[in-house]
């Protein structure tokens, strides 16, 4: 991996882009109002499982197939998978999460002359909107897809570190030690085949339809 593409991998996988991850906890913040995540051994047992079946059997295979569509110029791959990953966003939250992420990348990517922002459409999910960019900059897939999943467990984490509440050590701890499931995760990803991949968490389903009436929330899903 050259310079040129590492440097641009660490901006746009940085948690300091303006596109709003912070503001959204993914259900996590449901899940820590039942009671479901406590401390660092419960947090650790529910960012694993959710990189085992959902971010490795969903999310990240999806994200793999619009890097390949980018990569090949098949924009009619782009917008199948595009439309997969949101209509399997089954709540308000979900939806509106990833459209207004994907929407907030996808006017940067344009305002920093990335090339093929043009694509995506309106409601261009952040995977997509994500893809474009690893695309436009030159970035390898491989590492882009590692980035994807370190992302989304470090957003994991930072929500638990501000609300069980964790240390930031014991923050820290628990990222360090969730690398091999990360790794895990990525090789399931690449090598999943179309009939394979699954997004059935109804359990998460329902933490976010009670986010959404959920009293005193810091997050937005």
């Amino acid at each position: 991996m050259n310079a040129a593409g590492l440097l641009h991998l660490l901006q746009f996988a940085s948690p300091a882009l303006p596109v709003g991850g912070y503001s959204y906890s993914q259900g996590l913040e449901a899940a820590l109002e039942e009671g479901m995540v406590h401390d660092a051994v419960s947090a650790r047992a529910w960012i694993g499982r959710g990189l085992h079946d959902i971010m490795a059997q969903w999310d990240a295979p999806l994200f793999w197939r619009l890097l390949k569509a980018f990569a090949a110029h098949d924009h009619a791959a782009v917008a199948l998978w595009s439309e997969c990953f949101l209509a399997s966003r089954d709540t308000a939250e979900f939806r509106a999460e990833t459209v207004q992420m994907g929407y907030s990348l996808t006017r940067l990517l344009a305002e920093l002359g990335v090339a093929g922002a043009g694509v995506l459409g309106e409601e261009a999910p952040l995977p997509a909107a994500f893809a474009c960019a690893v695309d436009g900059l030159g970035i390898p897939h491989e590492e882009a897809l590692l980035a994807l999943l370190f992302t989304w467990v470090e957003n994991q984490v930072l929500v638990c570190v501000k609300s069980v509440p964790l240390g930031q050590v014991a923050g820290q701890r628990l990222l360090l030690s969730l690398r091999p499931e990360i790794e895990a995760a990525a090789r399931t990803a690449r090598a999943l085949e179309d009939g394979a991949l699954s997004n059935w968490a109804p359990g998460l389903s329902m933490l976010s339809m009670r986010h959404e009436v959920q009293h005193g929330r810091l997050y937005r899903s």
